[in-house]
């Protein structure tokens, strides 16, 4: 049940960090916090990653609960036995879980981290966006540890 608490830790950070980006923040401000690097910029996305898919609710609506039925279904079958993989499912529920709620809430999702790397201006994105990468991150060093632990 840990790992579930995660998951819910990181939607409610999530959340928090959008109310208080929507609340405090006009839509396109772009706040520097290291200039040159890293900026809060408040912006909306009603789409998928980088605004591909723009407009299909429907779409993401049935992809949301397919994935957090089989990565539930996971938790429940392997993630409780097996720690890395339990966190890495519970940062993919949170980060799904942010994005969802803000679909289901606003129709659009509220992205605000904005990066600029080596003069390149790296999408904005959100904390669910960041839980779902770490996630999925931690789920590929699972399955090859896992992958060599059967070798």
């Amino acid at each position: 049940m840990i790992y579930y608490a995660l998951a819910v830790l990181l939607l409610i950070i999530d959340q928090c960090s959008k109310w208080m980006v929507v609340h405090n923040m006009e839509l396109g401000q772009s706040i520097p916090i290291i200039p040159g690097i890293f900026y809060f910029t408040s912006v909306r996305n009603n789409g998928a990653a980088w605004s591909m898919l723009e407009g299909q609710f429907i779409f993401f609506f049935i992809i949301t609960v397919v994935v957090l039925a089989v990565v539930v279904y996971y938790m429940q079958k392997l993630g409780r036995k097996q720690p890395l993989l339990g966190i890495s499912l519970g940062f993919i529920i949170g980060g799904t879980l942010g994005n969802f709620a803000d679909r289901l809430i606003r129709g659009e999702v509220v992205d605000f981290i904005h990066v600029y790397i080596i003069n390149y201006s790296f999408p904005v994105f959100n904390i669910a966006d960041s839980s779902l990468f770490i996630g999925v991150v931690l789920l590929v060093i699972y399955l090859f540890l896992d992958g060599k632990k059967e070798q």
